[in-house]
């Protein structure tokens, strides 16, 4: 069998997890390739929400086997507490949450490193969510990082101590306090907790359950504006959140690739700092974020909002290779008489419909066209034929743009608030 991929085409917060949720009963085995706890995947069914940061969104379905890649970094301490707050809902964690010998471990003292750096930076800061990820990828580049497999070596605590060492040497250039013992304590009994864990060769795994015929759908995080090569450095993610992510951060060959879905908002969101086209820095941005509840399932951060931007999404279609659109949260969109898309760049003098290298400049500005807006409660509504005129209007118009079909719609929150189309696959 072959691997789907999902993942989100905007600046994180697409609402990967939903989805990943909702598409999990087509699937065998779901798997995180990239990315660490800076991710929030927010689940809602019978009326509760879930936020999950490492483990991947499959979780809550029972038959569903739970692969953490090797593309990810793990911070022991947080998956720990994810586990322990899933006890009262049943699941069978250590039975189902498989994860990778080759996935890299965060230190506290990578979390450190991570605070010191952003401190240092003042307003250059680049909007970090301080949870050590940058400086572990940064490890893992330099080959002295710790891995889960080094965990169960007879000389781990050696091999972690020479890795504290030398961020307490790195610390030494920065005017900033810290006390890592009481976080080395509570890090350290999360390490002895992961041990009951089941680790694997997750790449051996995954393909020996393509070799069987298994489904296995890859789940990543953030979003391909975040990328680490595509994205809009420096204000980016340390890693590769596209779908050649998956095939680094799982170990599966291009070649197993079938289906790539790509999960976008009907409008911009982005956290943090970082340039933005289409951010509306006025009442109807505030609107959206008050209706769409824009604020940082990580961070708690209030999330910039803006019109859907066609060039910056094109640009993501196609270095993703998307085959099918999954488009999130039209509902929030309901609250206005007319929607702007954003088609084109203003970009020093000309019109432009790609995305350029720089669009930190304020030699960029969007050129929009508007729709009309279809004012209707779209969250009780289960088909697709029941959707608005206009809201069809403005999948066809989009459909066209970006030459991919649109076929899964939200119109909500929750699992059951999710409209398909005949596509999808598994």
């Amino acid at each position: 069998m072959s691997t789907d991929v999902l993942l989100g085409l905007q600046w994180g917060d697409e609402g990967k997890g939903k989805i990943v949720d909702v598409l999990t009963p087509k699937y065998d085995i779901i798997a995180r390739f990239q990315g660490g706890p800076n991710a929030g995947h927010t689940l809602e069914f019978n009326g509760i929400k879930h936020v999950l940061h490492t483990i991947p969104s499959g979780v809550f379905r029972d038959t569903i086997t739970n692969v953490i890649g090797n593309g990810v970094v793990i911070d022991p301490v947080i998956l720990k507490k994810e586990i322990e707050a899933l006890a009262p809902y049943n699941v069978p964690v250590f039975e189902n949450i498989l994860i990778s010998r080759k996935a890299h471990l965060i230190l506290p003292s990578h979390r450190i490193l991570d605070a010191a750096n952003e401190h240092q930076k003042g307003k250059m800061k680049i909007g970090s969510t301080l949870k050590g990820i940058g400086p572990t990828y940064m490890d893992k580049t330099g080959r002295n990082g710790l891995r889960v497999g080094d965990i169960l070596k007879a000389d781990f605590e050696e091999i972690y101590r020479n890795l504290v060492n030398k961020h307490e040497r790195l610390l030494k250039q920065f005017d900033f306090e810290y006390d890592l013992r009481p976080l080395e304590e509570e890090w350290l009994e999360s390490i002895a907790f992961m041990k009951q864990m089941k680790i694997i060769d997750s790449e051996h795994f995954l393909n020996n359950a393509m070799r069987e015929g298994k489904t296995i759908l890859a789940e990543g995080a953030q979003g391909s504006l975040l990328d680490i090569d595509f994205g809009t450095y420096p204000y980016v993610t340390s890693s590769n959140t596209l779908c050649s992510g998956a095939c680094s951060g799982l170990g599966i060959a291009p070649n197993r690739i079938k289906e790539v879905f790509g999960i976008f908002k009907a409008y911009c969101t982005r956290v943090g700092s970082g340039p933005f086209p289409t951010e509306l820095e006025d009442s109807d941005g505030e609107a959206m974020r008050k209706e769409g509840n824009e604020f940082g399932a990580t961070t708690g951060r209030s999330r910039r909002c803006g019109w859907l931007d066609l060039p910056a999404l094109k640009y993501a279609v196609m270095i993703n290779g998307v085959t099918q659109l999954l488009m999130m949260k039209a509902d929030v969109l309901s609250i206005f008489d007319n929607i702007k898309v954003c088609t084109k760049y203003r970009f020093k003098g000309e019109e432009i419909d790609y995305f350029p290298y720089d669009i930190d400049t304020p030699d960029l500005e969007p050129i929009y066209v508007e729709l009309p807006g279809w004012k209707k409660n779209l969250t009780g509504m289960n088909h697709w034929n029941e959707l608005p005129d206009e809201l069809l209007q403005y999948i066809q118009f989009l459909e066209a743009e970006l030459e991919v079909p649109i076929t899964i719609v939200s119109v909500g929150p929750d699992r059951s608030q999710t409209i398909m189309r005949e596509a999808v696959s598994a």
